[in-house]
């Protein structure tokens, strides 16, 4: 079956403590261990994988990498020759490279952020359990979100130098790891010219994004939660704590999902996101948002421009 779903994302933060504290207070995420070189491990409550996010200390912000599971260790094999037909180089991290996790294969995307896949990590369970389980767990904190749902990256575009990495990355997703474009924003003269892209291994409508800007960076990580009014309690939760918002609740015309967009202590976009939008199929026609109508597919209420949502990421 080759890649399922996203697995990991991991981030570096320069003030451990008061990362720590907002991905546990504001997003309702557990710590669920730390190594000896200070980096920390957390889960959220519906995740049955023992962490899916890293936090690594640092001088700056910004990804370290993504990795996805796939379903068979055979799997990374497989993909591996895939990758390298393609004209990727990969690595091979043995078992242990991270705790509690296989063996990975390592690479770069063309954009030149890191990707790994892996096919074991130890499980821990949900919160809630899987026999008779009641719908969400007591002590829930802050937004209480459920799973790390997905990544937007941003990828270096320059056409005048004839750099489009936003494409080059779409076409290596589609044929090498076998990932499907769900939505996506073409620009330029000719309206031909894929700026940023929605794709997708699972039925939501993006397991991962990519978006045309000055360099590649991290746009954002987002978690998963029930309803629009969870959305607005997430608001609610930022105020309380002072937590940094950039765009406050809306819709997305793209995905149609419900967001809020805030930042974590060390300068990390986070989204906290709802509504399943639509169910991503192979055979769905791809959504296509044109130059003129760009920002109402980013904000679909107002549809209007926020420069910090395109110029400001790590």
């Amino acid at each position: 079956m080759g890649v399922m779903r996203i697995g990991h994302a991991s981030l570096k933060v320069m003030d451990m403590d008061a990362a720590v504290k907002h991905y546990e207070n504001v997003l309702g995420l557990k710590t669920t261990m730390k190594d000896k070189a200070g980096n920390v491990y957390l889960k959220c409550w519906d995740e049955w994988d023992k962490y899916s996010l890293i936090l690594t200390p640092s001088d700056q912000a910004g990804l370290n990498h993504v990795a996805y599971k796939v379903e068979k260790d055979s799997d990374l094999d497989e993909l591996q020759k895939k990758v390298e037909a393609w004209g990727v180089k990969t690595t091979v991290l043995p078992e242990g490279t991270l705790p509690s996790t296989g063996r990975m294969l390592q690479f770069n995307l063309p954009s030149g952020h890191e990707m790994r896949l892996y096919a074991m990590k130890e499980y821990v369970g949900t919160e809630v359990g899987t026999t008779n389980p009641d719908p969400w767990p007591d002590g829930l904190k802050g937004s209480g979100v459920h799973w790390l749902d997905h990544l937007l990256l941003m990828c270096e575009m320059n056409p005048e130098a004839g750099i489009n990495t936003v494409a080059d990355n779409t076409r290596f997703m589609t044929e090498a790891l076998d990932f499907f474009l769900t939505e996506q924003v073409l620009v330029g003269p000719e309206g031909n010219m894929q700026a940023a892209t929605w794709m997708a291994r699972t039925t939501t409508p993006h397991d991962i994004a990519f978006v045309g800007g000055a360099k590649s960076g991290l746009h954002h990580i987002a978690f998963f939660l029930d309803s629009w009014h969870d959305v607005l309690k997430s608001a609610d939760v930022m105020a309380k704590n002072k937590t940094k918002i950039d765009v406050a609740p809306t819709r997305h015309g793209i995905t149609r999902g419900e967001t809020i967009y805030f930042f974590d202590p060390s300068g990390n976009r986070n989204e906290t996101f709802a509504g399943l939008g639509y169910l991503a199929q192979r055979d769905r026609p791809v959504t296509t948002w044109t130059e003129d109508q760009l920002w109402s597919g980013i904000f679909y209420h107002t549809g209007e421009a926020v420069p910090s949502f395109t110029d400001v990421y790590t």
